[in-house]
């Protein structure tokens, strides 16, 4: 492909909103342009990658026995309500009305959907089981869209669903599918693990989430050298037990603490570190208010809180629950004097505060000296706080280390949560009926091009994995003027072209710095530069976008150098 034909519109300065990496040279390689907050179009150079690693996905399942099929974006509200989640989503499902005043939404997820293509047309365990799956757009309107696609409100994924008679099948597929993740990660040249990860709106007992190791990622790993890993969200800790003396108590006493509200504020006013604080936190519980408790400088766990609850639905109290259960405006509750008058629950690290710092319970007040058992007394303790430095892992005790990575895939163990409320069932070898046993399994795909270049990149641009890259070799033709050069380059070109090599032409009329300066940018695995100087040698320069320095070859040598770049694109 001659560059001088090809829409690759690339810019000197990312616009001032992109905040990452992957954002700021996407915008600069002429990848994506923004048409709305969140929302992105994707231009001819980086619809390539995606398209490559759709297709890398596509055939790993197809591999395993799936079958593709392509479902509708717009989904009318009753499926929705069937399954309780069309007021439990809340605000980022986009909700849209027709001409008929009909309610519909626009797909964050499909859940729903293939379970009523699947109770329509399946319904003996002879049928069973199924695996399928999607490419398409989906829509979730984030409160605040960032850090270009990877968060972005509209994005393009692949999501799969199977469909089995009992729990054990539905494991030995989950683990088809984890392995097959496993491959299409490793194809894209990708650094990757698999991590445990909470199921969130979803749903489900058991997941995994895969996470593409980077420094600039969003999300903490935390990970042991037993093996175990996990995100924050999902990771659990040994118990906190500490050894505590109530010889150490001091009396109880309410500090005026004006317009202070949060652990940070108190702890500067009163000159106290944020872990001798009992940080409260009140949430509606299946319609029940709780208190939970951390340490001040630990944060509340809801995902753990919810599983400890073994509650349906979890959301912050509002204000009006708030002042109700505690009797006094939201900052300054405490769990003192409030035993017997809400459920109240604790992470195992508030047993190590001693002479605790928290709300008082009345307006502009905290107490201090506050302490287990003679002051307060939790109805549960448990883990319900996010993993962190100083924690311990929960199989063998040692000490957690925390890594940054960037979510590009999770599987999920649904069980019968959709299968139930939606009735999709079949008749078993008995004839009764049962629900069907289902695991959902994504990829975001959009968010895996961001992730290569979060993870593949230096301070002059993109170094693309040769796999999914969007062309193999970026081919330089210094003096476009001189016919024997130009000839000599398309000679080159067709030779890769007709290889197997998809190679972008830079034969425009430019200085050879700018054309240097692009293939940095854009980043592809090789680049090959003719000039005069070089063809008088019968001879070309050949670089690695990831090696520092050049090196000549001979025109001769160009068979072999095919075959290992081959090698290379196709991960062997």
């Amino acid at each position: 492909m001659k560059i001088s034909n090809y829409f690759l519109p690339t810019l000197r300065q990312a616009p001032a909103d992109a905040d990452n990496v992957s954002a700021k040279l996407m915008f600069r390689a002429a990848m994506i342009r923004k048409l709305a907050s969140g929302i992105y179009e994707w231009l001819p150079l980086g619809f390539r990658v995606l398209k490559k690693v759709e297709q890398i996905i596509r055939e790993e399942l197809d591999a395993i026995g799936a079958q593709e099929l392509w479902l509708p974006v717009i989904q009318p509200k009753e499926l929705w309500t069937e399954t309780g989640r069309w007021q439990v989503y809340g605000k980022e499902l986009l909700r849209i009305k027709d001409r008929k005043d009909s309610e519909f939404c626009f797909a964050p997820t499909a859940e729903e959907v293939i379970t009523n293509v699947v109770r329509r047309d399946i319904s003996s365990y002879r049928q069973l089981p199924i695996l399928l799956y999607q490419f398409g757009l989906k829509f979730r309107d984030e409160i605040r869209p960032r850090f270009g696609v990877m968060r972005a409100r509209e994005f393009y994924m692949k999501d799969a669903y199977s469909f089995h008679v009992d729990e054990k099948d539905c494991l030995l597929w989950y683990d088809k599918v984890y392995k097959a993740y496993e491959r299409i990660f490793t194809r894209c040249g990708l650094k990757f693990r698999p991590v445990e990860a909470a199921t969130g709106a979803i749903g489900g007992n058991y997941s995994h989430e895969f996470m593409v190791f980077a420094n600039t990622g969003e999300a903490d790993i935390a990970v042991c050298d037993c093996g175990y890993a996990a995100n924050v969200e999902k990771a659990q800790v040994k118990p906190f037990e500490p050894s505590n003396s109530s010889a150490d108590f001091l009396p109880l006493k309410d500090v005026h603490t004006p317009q202070k509200t949060s652990v940070e504020d108190v702890a500067a006013f009163l000159n106290l570190p944020a872990s001798s604080f009992i940080k409260t936190g009140f949430y509606t519980a299946d319609g029940q208010t709780v208190m939970a408790l951390v340490r001040g400088d630990h944060e509340i766990n809801e995902n753990k809180l919810m599983s400890v609850l073994g509650c349906k639905s979890l959301e912050r109290a509002d204000e009006a629950a708030y002042t109700k259960a505690a009797g006094c405006k939201a900052g300054f509750a405490g769990p003192v004097g409030l035993n017997g008058k809400i459920k109240m629950l604790a992470d195992h690290y508030v047993k190590g505060i001693i002479n605790g710092v928290s709300g008082a319970n009345k307006d502009d007040f905290h107490t201090v000296n506050i302490n287990l058992g003679r002051d307060y007394q939790p109805d549960i303790f448990a883990d319900i706080k996010n993993a962190g430095p100083g924690d311990l892992c929960h199989k063998c005790g040692s000490l957690l280390k925390f890594v940054k990575g960037i979510e590009v895939g999770q599987t999920f163990k649904l069980g019968t949560k959709y299968s139930a409320s939606l009735k999709c069932e079949f008749l078993d070898e008995g004839q009764k009926n049962r629900p069907m046993e289902m695991g959902c399994y994504g990829i975001g795909v959009s968010r895996t091009v961001a992730a290569a270049i979060e993870q593949n990149n230096d301070e002059f641009g993109i170094i693309w994995p040769a796999p999914i890259a969007p062309f193999h070799v970026y081919l330089v033709t210094v003096e476009t003027e001189d016919k024997e050069v130009y000839s000599k380059s398309q000679q080159i070109h067709d030779t890769l072209l007709s290889a197997g090599i998809e190679t972008l032409w830079d034969e425009r009329n430019e200085r050879a710095g700018i054309k240097f300066k692009d293939a940095d940018l854009i980043g592809l695995p090789f680049r090959i530069v003719l000039s005069s100087k070089t063809l008088k040698d019968n001879e070309f320069e050949f670089k690695r976008r990831r090696d520092k320095t050049p090196v000549r070859m001979k025109l001769e040598s160009m068979p072999a150098l095919i075959e290992e770049m081959l090698r290379e694109i196709k991960g062997a």
